[in-house]
């Protein structure tokens, strides 16, 4: 039977997951091939350069540029702390003393006697890159990172805000059809995953936030009160950055759109256990799925584990549409036209037919839809 390639999304209750942590420049790695690790354990780190401060002390204290060292207190390497006095000039008989202090705490790495002016560069930011999920490190990449591999539940959603949190999964829905308002979040869900049904309303996920729960996850949300939540607009391209406090995954689609069953039964099912989740989302080239991951004890592979080959689309496959206007809704592939075929953008493109139940067929570009992996 033909079949066509094309990112897929997965729903499972075990799955080898590898995490790559990696550092955003070179550090130190903290853990060794074989080691067994926490979430929250620091597998990585290293210190990020802190911003640099030029400040005309000589203007700040009327003098000569020429003249500056004479004044200055302290030297190019000496660390300073905010406020603290760098330079000050002696006044007549003890009075009228001019003074310039350190705007910021860090190293004195210049002072110029030309311009007048004296750089600080601020403390090092530290950095620090947890295991993210409970697993086995199968890789150490020296210098920046590591792969940490672990079976578990998976199960990955279209559309998130929001980056890495973990909690235990607490349940505010009791069917996938459930609509979840403020009413349905306590102060209970604190630190939680909240797992909600079809629906969750604007002033639902304000509550969520408000209680500080860790993440939610619901079928579907309206794509236009995003901008309201988040005061700006947001593509569906790339996200992952957004500072919304409670991380928000999306099942199934933009709307009113009851959660998968199968995804529903398999949440509730792990429920009370703890889980990591990551809202960042990435449609076009190198697909990143938001997620949940929640990893079992069962013994793993000390060695990492080859990426499995990749599963074609076939007839009578589950797909979800990736893009308007099928963006979150599933279907049915019922067949797989050799030639291409001109869409409404008038360009001629690969496509498939899709069943989406109830008499509603349509065709769609091979690019714009993804296999549901359960």
């Amino acid at each position: 039977m033909a079949a066509i390639f094309t990112p897929g999304l997965t729903v499972t209750e075990q799955h080898i997951v590898q995490k790559t942590r990696q550092l955003p420049l070179e550090g130190e790695v903290t853990v060794a091939v074989g080691d067994l690790v926490k979430a929250d354990d620091v597998v990585a780190k290293t210190s990020l350069p802190g911003k640099v401060f030029p400040v005309n002390v000589a203007n700040q204290l009327g003098v000569d540029p020429g003249r500056l060292n004479g004044y200055m207190k302290k030297g190019v390497g000496d660390r300073v702390t905010k406020d603290e006095i760098i330079a000050e000039t002696p006044g007549i008989m003890g009075f009228f003393k001019s003074e310039a202090k350190a705007v910021v705490s860090g190293t004195i790495e210049a002072v110029s006697t030309v311009t007048g002016i004296v750089i600080v560069q601020a403390d090092p930011i530290p950095v620090e890159i947890d295991a993210y999920i409970d697993g086995r490190v199968v890789e150490v990449i020296e210098g920046e990172g590591c792969v940490v591999q672990a079976m578990a539940t998976m199960v990955q959603g279209i559309f998130g805000l929001g980056g890495e949190t973990k909690g235990v999964i607490a349940m505010a829905a009791y069917e996938p059809d459930d609509v979840i308002g403020p009413e349905h979040i306590t102060a209970d869900h604190k630190g939680k995953v909240v797992i909600g049904g079809s629906y969750v309303t604007i002033a639902g996920l304000k509550k969520a936030v408000e209680v500080g729960a860790a993440a939610l996850v619901t079928g579907g949300f309206d794509y236009d009160e995003i901008k309201e939540l988040l005061g700006y607009e947001v593509g569906v391209a790339i996200t992952g950055g957004e500072e919304l406090g409670t991380t928000l995954i999306v099942t199934e689609g933009f709307g009113k759109i009851g959660m998968a069953p199968a995804t529903f039964a398999l949440l509730k099912k792990r429920a009370g256990d703890r889980a990591s989740v990551n809202g960042a989302t990435q449609i076009r080239a190198g697909v990143i799925r938001p997620e949940i991951v929640v990893t079992d004890d069962a013994e793993i592979p000390t060695e990492r584990v080859a990426a499995p080959e990749p599963v074609g689309i076939a007839q009578g496959d589950l797909i979800r549409g990736i893009r308007a206007p099928w963006f979150g809704r599933i279907g049915t592939v019922s067949g797989l036209p050799v030639q291409p075929i001109q869409v409404g953008s008038e360009t001629t493109v690969r496509v498939l037919e899709v069943d989406f139940g109830e008499g509603d067929t349509a065709l769609l570009p091979r690019s714009n839809v993804e296999r549901i992996e359960r």
